[in-house]
């Protein structure tokens, strides 16, 4: 009978709580949104030379947050501990190009996409022999072996030439040691707003696109749609496009 009882005032007590606030309110009641980043990721998340944390991500950031009243305070991480540093509290986003997954998506809620990058393929702007991944067949390819960007040209026929990452397999494109690589398109367009000089061009792309989102906790619906709602309104009044085009000389939401 006292088990029971102990059960039955426990119920009660429960039933008494109240449920969880969505995140929104105490974001809101704090006057803060707190921005989890790894500023060390240029174009998106980076110091620049007088110190100062700058980046696609970071302005889009600063964006949303006066689109929701508060203000941004960014908390820098190492990518490998970016999202369990979500999932223990220490901020209420992560703005960080995080792809959009189903095993992300499983633990956690995204917004709206606002980002999307697809697999290119580069070559020297003089090549004429290469118009389509088909042609990559016989041909040598730049590339992080164990990326997915290196099974695309492996499936595609090419002979692998193994690089660090997307500016040394570009530097053997340029100097003709590489007769292609497949890579992202953003890193493709921020090395040519970099350096538009440079010797080589896309000449093909993958049709579908890889897209990013803010992350944020599950079960928080009215923060989820309080941040689509401003990612709608920084594209409607042109803030996204002009951010877009200072880092990648394009738009990169399509």
């Amino acid at each position: 009978m006292k088990t029971l009882i102990a059960a039955l005032a426990a119920t009660v007590l429960l039933a008494a709580l109240p449920a969880k606030a969505d995140d929104l309110a105490s974001i809101r009641a704090a006057k803060t949104l707190r921005i989890g980043t790894e500023g060390t990721y240029a174009p998106f998340t980076f110091h620049d030379a007088s110190g100062a944390l700058v980046g696609f991500d970071v302005e889009i950031g600063r964006a949303v947050a006066k689109k929701l009243g508060v203000e941004p305070q960014f908390v820098e991480g190492k990518w490998d501990g970016l999202i369990a540093g979500l999932d223990a509290g220490r901020y209420d986003v992560v703005i960080n190009q995080v792809g959009i997954t189903p095993a992300r998506q499983e633990k956690f809620d995204f917004s709206a996409p606002y980002i999307a990058s697809k697999a290119v393929l580069i070559i020297r702007s003089d090549n004429e022999a290469i118009k389509s991944f088909a042609d990559l067949k016989g041909k040598t390819s730049a590339q992080s072996l164990t990326s997915n960007f290196g099974r695309l040209a492996t499936e595609a026929g090419a002979e692998l030439v193994g690089t660090d990452g997307f500016d040394q397999s570009i530097q053997l494109v340029i100097t003709g040691r590489a007769d292609a690589t497949i890579n992202d398109s953003l890193s493709f367009l921020d090395f040519h707003k970099q350096k538009p000089q440079a010797p080589v061009k896309i000449v093909a792309e993958e049709g579908n696109a890889d897209q990013s989102g803010i992350i944020m906790r599950k079960n928080n619906p009215e923060l989820k749609a309080a941040i689509d709602k401003a990612l709608s309104e920084i594209r409607a009044d042109g803030t996204y496009q002009t951010i877009s085009q200072t880092y990648f000389g394009a738009d990169v939401s399509k």
